[in-house]
């Protein structure tokens, strides 16, 4: 992100915030990386970053101990440890095992629940080389006080072991002579004590030739010798010799164990990056907590959308103080980007203002915000800001001069992406000149389309935001009554910078008041009302548009769902008809043998004439009800569906389904306008219009549900159809749904009922029969069950 001034962190107190999460800080390299923090300009970062801290701070809110503590610095460790041959000490080992010990607890912290409910915090670690053996190596060397164990090799145990029963012996052999030379008066009230890493005895001068052994020191009035007594001499030479051999064993013990260690030394750079990184990110979810922060909405754009926002810092010390804080809302629609607040001194301007960068800036460095989590926050990739005093000796430039070179520079570098900040627009100069340049300067800088948040008093900077697009006018309220101001911000009308009434509070007199306002007279005081009034219908003018805009669009809703229901109404009236003619043709088939036996008898009775006309009779029926049918079935499965848009022709390769209903399957060829679906193991060839475009299918093989609903289907499907008194065409449509609806219930057996006739409704059966695949056998049952006149189906 691009800064200016240099400042910028000073100018919107964010070193402080630095400064409180440094002393969260457990090690020093994690506050070297916290001074060092990384401004984020691309959502996919702080996103992740964001969502860090969040679940690290909702691990301390349920008590999930995080097991990060103060950590060692490895990094000279490590580096030496490449060195060939180098031999770690051992509070560089203990350090290395310190830090290995603790990446073993962050990795035994994430259990199986625990990856559920912080998967962001384990990304950090989960692809990480981690080799527990090195720990249990280290342990077996050294012991928790930093001293190597007897048990560290078998020669450390014997050495240790001699040097122990040497000690012992020294013990005695050093008290019987104590005894001895005190009894005969030889010895100084202090009996013994240590020189050069000996255990001498005390002897006054006069005594010390009396005592036969080696003098080591003598006091600094020469009245005391310190002997070591010729008994224990050559027990303190062994004991010497002994203790160079452990010196020696334990050099050759960390020696084997830095060479153990060393093929990891580079894995140990990764530890140290994923200590300070959970460090860092711990820190941030400490001071989240004291903040009562949250992660807010982001969008990948510039965007203001505060809300309930606070500023950190004076969060902090007003909650310390047990005060409370007023939060500020900063929500701007449409096409506005910049804010142009005005109002009394001391109301909380420029406080609103710097919140606004300092929660930005914490936001891309990955911190959670004081502020509600539905604000919506957008990101920017510069940030210019302009407050205080920027005089400057050393360039020889004042307040004024210092605002205009940042004013320049803010034209020169802006662009979309940036956010600006200025405190007090135009102010240093004469007011008049002044104001014509700041309002020169907002109008370039709402042409190069920026962010910005920038406070004032001037009237023609109000005015202008009033009368432009892009900007905004905004107050920090004022209390008339207690003169007093609320802190609070209101977002579509300008303010007031009460002026006479703050310097009445001040205790000015009447008398300088009255001048003062004679002075200005009411013309300025009612520009400002005016501006206030006209703001205000502005704004409710645009918030009755935009409550038109939503009925308007409730209103298209409505009637596109009123005619997708006029549409479905007329669709299921159509098929409910269908449904009662197709029963209807049902029964006319079924009565159709008593009007056979009915003609036979006429027949019988040679009244060919009243045979003729009641045959043409049942023919004519029959023929208006096929009609009828045809007529609604050409109604309901050959329209197009209105809520499917326009019709995609089927192509081979298509997922498709019946029209009438069923399992989907996939087109595998075309001829003719009929089609060969591939529906699981077997083939159906049907006409290219009796299909609708389908979802893939789920693999009723390994899908338990599905394998379920099957089982339903299969359940309520009657294997049994009648097809006596139907038409060849009719015959055929109704057989091919038939067995269609076999084929998906996974049915085994069936019974068609034909009748026997002439034979032409038996062979369009077996020859329609013949286009599956997956029939073992077609047959007709004994004489005595229908005989020729029914035909079984077996499928495989």
């Amino acid at each position: 992100m691009l800064l200016q001034p240099k400042d910028i962190y000073e100018k919107l107190e964010f070193d402080k915030v630095i400064d409180l999460l440094t002393e969260e800080c457990l090690g020093d390299f994690g506050r070297e990386k916290i001074q060092n923090l990384p401004i984020e300009t691309t959502l996919e970062p702080i996103k992740q970053k964001l969502h860090h801290v969040r679940e690290l701070k909702l691990s301390i809110e349920e008590k999930h101990l995080f097991p990060i503590d103060a950590y060692p610095e490895i990094t000279e460790d490590a580096k030496m440890l490449q060195i060939q041959d180098y031999v770690l000490s051992i509070d560089a080992t203990q350090r290395i095992n310190r830090v290995l010990k603790m990446v073993n607890n962050i990795l035994a912290f994430f259990s199986k629940n625990r990856i559920e409910i912080y998967p962001h915090l384990f990304s950090i670690i989960s692809t990480i080389e981690f080799d527990k053996t090195l720990i249990k190596e280290i342990d077996r060397v050294i012991d928790d006080e930093g001293q190597v164990r007897p048990d560290a090799s078998p020669e450390l145990s014997t050495i240790r072991r001699k040097l122990n029963g040497k000690h012992k012996e020294l013990d005695r052999q050093f008290r019987t002579l104590a005894n001895l030379y005190k009894q005969k008066g030889w010895l100084a009230d202090t009996v013994e004590s240590f020189r050069n890493g000996r255990r001498v005895l005390t002897v006054p001068s006069e005594h010390k030739r009396k005592i036969r052994g080696i003098i080591h020191d003598e006091s600094s009035t020469g009245k005391t010798a310190f002997i070591e007594p010729e008994g224990v001499i050559d027990i303190n030479n062994d004991i010497f010799d002994l203790e160079q051999e452990e010196k020696r064993e334990i050099f050759r013990i960390l020696k084997a164990l830095s060479q153990a260690i060393r093929p990891h030394a580079h894995h140990l750079y990764t530890y140290r990056e994923i200590l300070a990184t959970f460090d860092v990110i711990q820190a941030k979810a400490r001071l989240a907590i004291q903040m009562d922060a949250d992660m807010p909405k982001i969008k990948d754009k510039p965007h203001f959308g505060f809300i309930k926002a606070f500023h950190p810092l004076l969060y902090l010390k007003n909650k310390a103080q047990g005060r409370k804080t007023v939060p500020f809302h900063l929500v701007l629609e449409g096409a506005n980007r910049i804010l142009v607040l005005s109002g009394p001194n001391a109301g909380g301007k420029s406080i609103t203002m710097k919140t606004v960068g300092l929660q930005q800036l914490m936001l891309q460095t990955g911190m959670l915000i004081p502020a509600s989590k539905e604000s919506e926050v957008g990101i920017f990739k510069k940030l210019f800001a302009d407050i205080g005093d920027q005089q400057s000796l050393e360039d020889d430039l004042s307040t004024y001069s210092s605002r205009l070179q940042n004013m320049k520079n803010f034209l020169d570098k802006a662009d979309a992406d940036t956010l600006i900040l200025i405190d007090e627009f135009g102010s240093g100069t004469d007011p008049k000149i002044g104001g014509a340049i700041a309002e020169a300067i907002l109008r370039n800088l709402n042409f190069q389309n920026i962010y910005g948040v920038i406070t004032t008093h001037y009237s023609n900077l109000k005015m202008f935001a009033f009368k432009n697009k892009g900007i905004v006018n905004g107050s920090m309220t004022f209390d008339k009554d207690t003169l007093s101001p609320t802190y609070q911000m209101k977002v579509g009308r300008p303010g007031s910078s009460y002026a006479y009434e703050i310097a009445q509070k001040s205790g000015l007199s009447k008398k300088v008041l009255d001048y003062a306002k004679h002075k200005t007279g009411k013309n300025e005081k009612a520009i400002d009302e005016l501006l206030v009034d006209l703001q205000r219908e502005k704004q409710e003018l645009q918030e009755k548009l935009a409550k038109l805009a939503e009925k308007e669009q409730n209103l298209k809703k409505l009637i596109k769902n009123y005619d997708n229901l006029q549409k479905d109404l007329e669709f299921k009236k159509k098929k409910f008809k269908l449904e009662s003619k197709e029963q209807s043709l049902q029964q006319a088939a079924q009565e159709n043998k008593q009007m056979e036996k009915l003609i036979r008898e006429i027949r019988e009775e040679k009244n060919l004439e009243k045979a003729k006309k009641m045959a043409a009779e049942v023919r004519a029926e029959r023929k208006k009800l096929n009609e009828t049918v045809s007529g609604l079935r050409q109604d309901i499965y050959y329209q197009d569906d209105p809520k499917q848009g326009e019709k995609k022709p089927i192509q081979v390769g298509d997922f498709v389904k019946l029209r009438t209903g069923g399992a989907s399957g996939k087109v595998e060829s075309i001829e003719k306008g009929k089609a060969v679906v591939l529906m699981g193991l077997m083939k159906m060839t049907t006409k290219v219009k009796d299909l609708l475009h389908a979802k893939e299918p789920l693999d009723i093989r390994s899908t338990k549900s599905v394998q379920t609903d099957m089982v339903k289907a299969s359940a309520t499907f009657e294997s049994k159809i009648d097809l006596r008194g139907l038409r060849k065409e009719e015959s055929i449509k109704i057989l091919e749904d038939f067995v269609d609806k076999a084929l998906v219930s996974s049915a085994t057996q069936l019974r068609i009922v034909h009748g026997k006739g002439d034979g032409i409704l038996r062979k369009v059966v077996r020859q329609k029969l013949k286009e599956y695949k997956g029939i073992r056998e077609i047959r007709h049952p004994e004489e005595s069950d229908g005989g020729v006149g029914v035909t079984i189906v077996e499928f495989e």
